[in-house]
């Protein structure tokens, strides 16, 4: 049953990291912008961060296996179409209707582990899944180059489809029917408002840092903020709140909720721009990009186990701190090591350290969420847990793919501008090698006699780019470890206020049934 869903997962996690490895290739067979890159790369996580808390409400209402099914089976199309889009646009659609299937399936795994499992065992089922999930974001880049040795980019969206039919098979044999689902309404006024806010959150980010793209960024923001509103305002009066502010208030589960959200969105913006790096920088072959990322995979799976000891022993904070000291060291050491010349030393290292801080801190940030709720309400705290993964990987790739981007174009504008042929240069010419390194290898290949020079600058104007990502990266994790430190509950405080969670919610439960019994 365990492995079941954790295969669902992890169909959902490799859909979600494939495409790194690829967005050098697709960038080269559609002309793509810097900025069509980062949406193809952002889709499926804005698909899936929008769509979460919504599904997964409707897991707990009308069944969690029914989800499992309708999303592995709605995953074979969609892959289908990515793997076959003719252009950038069918791409993105295609990307973010894939998140709206894993958002079906993704937040039920959890949901699921929550109601069968209870205490220790728990703990131990969510490290599985945590690890198992993070290892396979992590060799999601392995199977992609693998595949783009001998295959066109599209391959790398259609290796998941095997492994769906797979799941979707295990899941109707294994997985049991009506584990302490609810039977109150939906809010489905407050799904429908959670997506608008959620994907236009993504998309002011993603915009904002590119040039000639503001009015979109401060639109989206606005609907954002705007919809943020009307969300909490219909969940502080639905009689049947999607997202019940009351338990989000909790100590426990929104600091862990916002230090998941940094850890995760960690993982997915250093495998995003790594990726790039690796190939557009130091010339790796997509195999060979794939392949530097596999310590991360091994090192997490590997040290989740632990984890889910030290939460048992020492308490989610401790352990979650434990886990954002080596991804600030990992981001330091990318930042300070990784140029034109890095040895794949530093690159393993760093990507060992990543492996290390989300095998450590992915689990705590999890259990935290759905130990701070009733079964009841499972779907809220796994969809939120997914928001961890989906919301930080969207934001944080937005915001890493937007610092690259404005770093790229505005070295390349200073590198022309600095040069003193600057004159002869068409602006069209001009346009296409600020636009990505996609455009200045286009460029180089149509001007052979100055091929060296292009790309030279173009390495240095991406260097420039993911140093200002890097460095933003550092600040953010820094300020998550502080939020922790400060406001987390330490152990025998966690313990104290889980069992007075567990109360409240028990009381309520029983008045509740009281109250329909006398109707």
């Amino acid at each position: 049953m365990l492995g079941s869903l954790i295969l669902v997962a992890a169909v959902a996690n490799l859909n979600l990291a494939v495409a790194n490895v690829a967005l050098p290739d697709i960038g080269k067979a559609f002309d793509a912008s810097q900025t069509d890159l980062n949406l193809i790369a952002v889709g499926y996580s804005l698909g899936l961060a929008g769509s979460v808390l919504y599904l997964g409400a409707i897991g707990d209402r009308y069944g969690r296996k029914r989800m499992l099914v309708i999303g592995m089976t709605l995953s074979v199309p969609v892959s289908l179409l990515a793997g076959s889009a003719p252009n950038t646009d069918v791409l993105f659609l295609a990307r973010v209707l894939g998140g709206i299937s894993a958002g079906l399936a993704f937040p039920t795994t959890l949901a699921l582990i929550t109601a069968l499992w209870l205490g220790a065992a728990r703990t131990r089922a969510i490290a599985l899944w945590s690890a198992i999930g993070g290892g396979i974001t992590a060799l999601g880049p392995l199977a992609a180059g693998a595949l783009l040795e001998w295959f066109y980019w599209g391959s790398v969206f259609l290796v998941t489809i095997p492994l769906a039919l797979i799941a979707l098979v295990l899941t109707v044999v294994f997985v049991p029917r009506h584990v302490n689902e609810s039977t109150v309404p939906v809010d489905h006024l407050g799904g429908i408002v959670s997506v608008v806010m959620v994907g236009s959150l993504v998309l002011g980010i993603t915009f904002a840092p590119v040039s000639g793209m503001q009015t979109t960024a401060v639109s989206a923001g606005v609907i954002a903020v705007a919809t943020a509103a009307v969300f909490v305002f219909r969940q502080l009066r639905a009689p049947n709140p999607l997202f019940d502010l009351r338990v989000a208030r909790r100590r426990i589960f929104w600091v862990a909720a916002v230090a998941g959200i940094i850890v995760f969105g960690s993982l997915m913006g250093a495998m995003y721009v790594s990726q790039q790096y690796l190939q557009n920088v130091l010339g790796y072959s997509t195999l060979a990009a794939g392949s530097a990322a596999l310590p991360a995979a091994l090192v997490m799976v590997i040290v989740a186990p632990q984890s889910a000891k030290l939460v048992e022993a020492h308490g989610s904070r401790l352990t979650l701190l434990s886990g954002y000291v080596p991804i600030v060291l990992a981001l330091v050491l990318a930042l300070l090591l990784w140029d034109e010349d890095a040895h794949y030393w530093s690159v393993g290292l760093v990507f060992v350290l990543i492996g290390a801080g989300i095998g450590l801190a992915g689990t705590p940030a999890s259990r935290s969420l759905t130990s701070s709720v009733p079964v009841s309400r499972a779907g809220m705290a796994s969809g939120t847990a997914d928001l961890q993964r989906d919301l930080g990987g969207a934001i944080m790739q937005s915001i890493l793919g937007g610092l690259l981007t404005a770093g790229y174009t505005a070295s390349w504008a200073a590198t022309i501008a600095a040069d003193p042929g600057a004159s002869s240069i068409s602006e069209q010419t001009e346009a296409a090698l600020e636009k990505s390194y996609a455009g200045a290898l286009l460029v180089a290949e149509a001007n052979p006699q100055y091929a060296d020079q292009i790309m030279s600058a173009a390495r240095t104007a991406f260097l420039d780019g993911d140093s200002r990502a890097y460095a933003a990266a550092i600040v953010i994790v820094v300020l998550g470890a502080l939020l922790v430190f400060f406001v987390f509950p330490k152990r025998e405080r966690e313990r104290q206020l889980l069992a007075a969670y567990a109360e409240e919610d028990a009381r309520e439960t029983a008045e509740r049934i009281e109250e329909t019994e006398q109707k």
